[in-house]
Formats: structure tokens, C-alpha cells, sequence
């Protein structure tokens, strides 16, 4: 295998508008418009009949490197079931995010009435302690978590190392 690096994440949900402010507060940007229905060639790729969407890809803004979400409002077909009901569920869990500055941030989620998953918690990696992590919820329910960049650093240096 020849991997260099991660594309984007997708995120499917029931409201396109209001699921790019949410992510937009987040500081996520539109960079491109998904098309509203792919080819029969997109379709088959992706495993599904043709298709409809409003969707798009959008960047984080002013990060080291590239994260890129594909947020998707499905049309047609068109599945309203919630996300996972809980994290032990297999498959992709939560979308994890650096933070500068967990306090401002706390405070923009409460000013936009976002519940926290539980408090804000220290965590232990690989013999480093310190950073602060919190998970919360976007409008449809997927779970996203802040972690103190400062931390996240240390742990993947740290991780290097061995």
C-alpha cells in the first residue's frame, strides 16, 4: 500500500444548511459543491443506486494540516435513522479535533446551546498527562471531541519515538 495521507471525513446529515453554519462555527469553510446527482460510474462506485444530494467539502481553516469534512444532506435515497446510539459501536466513532483554546471554545458550544457529551476530562497517553478533552454532539447527533492541541503534540511525538 502505498497511503500518503486522509482525503476528508464524511458526515451525513438531515439538514445541509444547518449542519454548514454549525460546522462553519467550528471553523470549517465550503472549498467545493457536491454536485446534486453524481454519475450512474459515481454511484456504482460508491455501492448505491443513483443518487441526489446537497452537499459539500469543507476545510478547516487555518489548520497545519489539511481536515476536510464531506458533509451530505442524502436526498434521494434518504435515511432519517439517528447516528450511533453510543462510541462502542464498530465503524467510525467520532470525529476528534485540536483546540487552541478548550475554554473559548467551551463557551462558543454553550452560547450555540451544544450539549457536552460529560465534563471535561485529563487524559493519559503513552506516560504523557495533561491535556483536556470534551465530546459533544453536532445537530444530527455524530460525535465530535475537542483536544487541546498542546497535548495531542506531545502524544504523537511521544508515539514517534517508540
Amino acid at each position: 500500500m502505498h497511503v500518503s495521507g486522509m482525503i476528508h471525513v464524511n458526515i451525513n446529515c438531515s439538514n445541509f444548511e444547518r449542519s454548514r453554519a454549525f460546522y462553519e462555527t467550528l471553523g470549517f469553510r465550503v472549498v467545493w459543491q457536491v454536485p446534486e446527482t453524481n454519475t450512474k460510474e459515481v454511484a456504482a462506485a460508491v455501492g448505491m443506486p443513483p443518487y441526489k444530494v446537497n452537499g459539500a467539502l469543507m476545510a478547516l481553516e487555518g489548520s497545519e494540516h489539511p481536515v476536510v469534512i464531506d458533509l451530505l444532506e442524502w436526498q434521494s435515497p434518504r435515511d432519517e435513522a439517528p447516528p450511533y446510539p453510543h462510541l462502542y459501536h464498530l465503524g467510525l466513532a467520532r470525529l476528534a479535533l485540536a483546540t487552541t483554546d478548550m475554554d473559548a471554545d467551551l463557551a462558543t458550544l454553550a452560547e450555540m446551546g451544544v450539549e457536552l457529551i460529560g465534563a471535561p476530562a485529563r487524559v493519559v497517553v503513552n506516560g504523557v498527562a495533561g491535556g483536556r478533552f470534551v465530546c459533544f454532539k453536532d445537530p444530527d447527533g455524530t460525535v465530535l471531541e475537542l483536544v487541546e492541541a498542546t497535548n495531542v503534540a506531545q502524544v504523537i511525538d511521544r508515539g514517534n519515538a517508540r
